[in-house]
């Protein structure tokens, strides 16, 4: 892997392009999470279709210009949190104090990041601003911005901003914005909207589940203790796989056809991980072991009022999906897509205003177990891949997996094979002696699926499908 060091200018104050409102702003109960008081990235490279145009000169001064619009329209990123007495609420002070922006050069060039261009990034450190502690958030900007040259013209662009104040949707909204302004846009073409109001709890206090959990809500299992806790990511090792039309079609013949039909490509994807993640780590069959991931409130399912467009709030609500591990692997791929499902099912509006009431009473704590747990998100709906800068085109990129904190969870993501073709990267970490093993049941499943599609084209009937029982020692 291609190795460089990042020659980066001092950093710059950028506000917003022209006069904005002062006011103080709220966040909803979602944002006040403490789990998000913390910074996250969005990292996207660029290939020039001209080399030389614009000028390389121009290019830093496109970005910075394009980026002091968006705050015009962002007015809040510009702002600085404020902690209201009692240290539980956040505010957004518009303040107008602006974000920053790096400019940087790499003596390198794309083609020599690999192709695909998939996770890790090489050196992404490098390409990153400093923000310090990326768990202290409180009067410091909300918003940083690098834009790294590389010697072939191409560049990358990396958005860190505040998890307290946008989702890794919003992320990509205000991303948009950017380059759209800098390929001469007038103005965006989704306007923004606050309305954090939407999701702050109606009652103070329930007494009704919601169908939450409350082992899988508040990380304690039955006996009161503890069921998920930090692990040490020392001597893990991170490798992404691509799936591709072929891979996906695969695995969904592998299922009775019923469930192809009604299961989604995150369905499959994510219960074909699942089980083999659990079987790679090789836990002991009584074990309980958990998929988490998030339901977007932005979703196909209303919500009451609905969010409008535009919203860039925290909006993604956490399910879980349990199974004890010899159940997991001794069953079928079918069977884990199903617990999937059900878990995902499980976030209806009633799920949503649940959490809200527990949120406001300083609920839903979860620590991530690297063991025991797999935590998942799924950006590919997110519209990254088709960031545009008009003289330049999106070659890959994705949340930067940089530091513990962005390294817990594989985010879903669209990007291109070699071929050129569209595919989904799913980055894993895993100790790299289990990596191995991981790999080995990717392959086991998606042979047992190839073998089971042919048997079925030959007169097998969909009582079978396939169950390649995965090996826990």
């Amino acid at each position: 892997m291609v190795t460089f060091t990042a020659c980066r200018s001092k950093p710059e104050l950028v506000v917003p392009a022209r006069a904005t409102p002062r006011e103080v702003k709220s966040l909803s109960d979602v944002d006040n999470q403490p789990d998000l008081r913390v910074y996250t990235t969005i990292i996207e490279y660029f290939r020039r279709h001209v080399p030389g145009v614009p000028e390389q000169s121009a290019v830093s001064s496109i970005i910075k210009a394009a980026l002091a619009e968006a705050l015009v329209y962002y007015y809040p990123m510009a702002g600085r949190l404020r902690e209201l007495p009692g240290g539980n609420k956040l505010v957004v002070e518009c303040t107008a104090e602006g974000v920053i922006f790096v400019r940087a050069q790499a003596d390198v060039r794309l083609e020599e990041f690999g192709q695909p261009l998939v996770q890790p990034y090489p050196c992404v450190d490098e390409l990153l601003c400093e923000v310090g502690d990326v768990r202290s958030v409180v009067g410091k900007p909300l918003l940083y911005l690098q834009m790294t040259e590389f010697r072939c013209g191409g560049i990358a662009l990396a958005l860190t901003t505040c998890h307290s104040i946008v989702d890794g949707f919003g992320m990509v909204q205000i991303f948009k914005c950017i380059t759209e302004l800098a390929r001469g846009e007038a103005h965006p073409a989704v306007l923004p909207t606050w309305q954090r109001h939407l999701l702050v709890s109606s009652s103070e206090a329930t007494s009704e589940s919601g169908g939450h959990d409350s082992a899988s809500m508040v990380g304690v299992d039955n006996d009161g203790k503890p069921l998920l806790t930090q692990a040490s990511l020392e001597g893990m090792v991170t490798r992404s796989f691509l799936f591709g039309k072929r891979e996906i079609a695969a695995l969904r013949s592998g299922v009775p056809a019923r469930l192809a039909q009604s299961a989604t490509v995150f369905d499959i994807i994510t219960g074909t991980l699942w089980r083999c993640r659990t079987a790679a780590l090789e836990h002991p069959p009584d074990e309980q072991v958990c998929v988490v991931f998030v339901s977007n409130a932005r979703g196909r399912w209303k919500r009451d009022p609905p969010l409008p467009p535009g919203f860039y709030g925290n909006a993604l609500f956490s399910t879980v999906a349990e199974a004890t591990a010899g159940e997991l692997c001794g069953g079928s791929l079918a069977d884990a897509v199903e617990l999937v499902r059900k878990a995902k099912f499980r976030v209806t509006d009633e799920y949503v205003r649940s959490a809200l009431d527990i949120m406001a009473r300083g609920g839903l704590y979860m620590k991530v177990a690297l063991n025991r747990t797999l935590l998942m998100s799924d950006i590919t709906h997110c519209g990254d891949d088709s960031l545009d800068l008009g003289w330049a085109e999106r070659i890959g990129g994705g949340i930067a997996m940089a530091g513990d904190i962005n390294r817990l969870s594989s985010v879903y993501t669209c990007c291109k094979d070699a071929n050129g073709e569209d595919c989904i990267m799913v980055p894993m970490v895993l100790p790299e002696e289990a990596m191995g093993r991981f790999e080995s049941h990717i392959v086991a499943t998606l042979q047992e699926a190839r073998c089971w599609t042919e048997e079925r084209q030959f007169g097998s009937d969909d009582k079978h499908h396939v169950c390649c029982q995965l090996s826990l020692a």
